[in-house]
């Protein structure tokens, strides 16, 4: 059971991320900055990714997608 990695705790990055929505990277961060798209996470001090949960609770209802702050 240990192996067993549930998907929301799988972190995608950036590439994925364009590739999985079909969105390019101004559209990510323009969206992020509206609200309309989830934040990233701080990998390290260059480096980010997505949460797989949030990518798909986006994926489910991208039109009306608002993150939490909002």
């Amino acid at each position: 059971m240990a192996e067993q990695i549930q998907s929301p705790l799988i972190i995608l990055r950036r590439k994925q991320v364009e590739q999985e929505t079909g969105l390019s990277r101004s559209t990510i961060y323009a969206r992020i900055k509206l609200g309309t798209f989830p934040a990233p996470i701080q990998l390290g001090p260059r480096c980010v990714g997505w949460r797989r949960g949030a990518i798909d609770a986006f994926l489910a209802n991208p039109a009306s997608y608002l993150t939490k702050t909002n």
